[in-house]
């Protein structure tokens, strides 16, 4: 094989294997926001997100040297993250228990609102997941004499390919997460807990934006950083899942 097609099968392959670590947290976010949906509902809510975000990471990445000029995406979507995540676990704890006198109703997103707060996430994540693929993919040599959005044409293949991969997973672990979330009720608060999570991250790159540079450039992509944020994600994910499983286990047995 041609050495700079094996160099860009290797790309190719670590870009993939990092959507898949990106995907987790979007596909937690994705999973609560459509859980309170019917089944088939939240099979075409995940659906049209999954439709959306093809449609809007496409787009992107022919403006992607355009569009990280702008921290303010990134600070959007941290601020609706850690709204949506403290909003829940605020919800959680003010809960009345079933039968309360005081106890109103709660009000739940219809299918469409659903869609569009899953959309609306998926814009968040998207600029960390581009960013991500832009780094690796600008490694490689250039191949080809074309360039789309500033960018040399098979690194932008590269990008398109591994970005569109990352997507699929998303839609599959989503769904997988659903299945989680209505088999441990009790997995809700931990999920929210990760969301929240997510929103600092966001927070983090927001200030280490080139245009801001309140917190140095280099710091969220840096080792200290990634095994902070992965080492918690954990922490959260795998504590929540022991959790939930133990009280389901202690309400089976009454």
């Amino acid at each position: 094989m041609d050495p700079i097609l094996l160099e860009y099968a290797w790309v190719l392959l670590v870009l993939i294997v990092l959507e898949g670590l990106l995907a987790t947290d979007n596909a937690v976010v994705m999973a609560v926001m459509v859980k309170h949906l019917p089944k088939l509902q939240q099979k075409k809510a995940l659906f049209y997100g999954l439709l959306g975000a093809f449609v809007f990471r496409f787009t992107a990445l022919f403006m992607i040297t355009f569009l990280v000029k702008f921290w303010e995406i990134q600070a959007i979507g941290a601020i609706y993250l850690l709204f949506i995540s403290g909003k829940n676990i605020y919800d959680k704890i003010t809960h009345k228990p079933e039968g309360h006198p005081n106890q109103k109703p709660k009000k739940q997103s219809g299918f469409w609102m659903t869609v569009l707060k899953v959309e609306l996430a998926d814009i968040a994540f998207a600029l960390d997941s581009m960013l991500a693929a832009v780094a690796l993919a600008v490694t490689l040599p250039e191949l080809g004499n074309f360039h789309v959005g500033g960018i040399n044409g098979g690194q932008f293949v590269v990008m398109l390919l591994g970005g569109m991969i990352g997507l699929i997973m998303i839609r599959f672990a989503a769904k997988q997460f659903v299945v989680m979330l209505e088999k441990y009720p009790t997995l809700e608060t931990a999920a929210f807990l990760i969301v929240g999570w997510v929103g600092v991250k966001l927070v983090v790159l927001t200030l280490a934006h080139p245009e801001l540079l309140i917190i140095p450039e280099a710091f969220p992509h840096s080792t200290l950083w990634k095994m902070t944020f992965w080492t918690v994600l954990l922490v959260l994910a795998v504590g929540g899942y022991l959790l939930a499983v133990a009280k389901s286990k202690v309400k089976a047995n009454k």
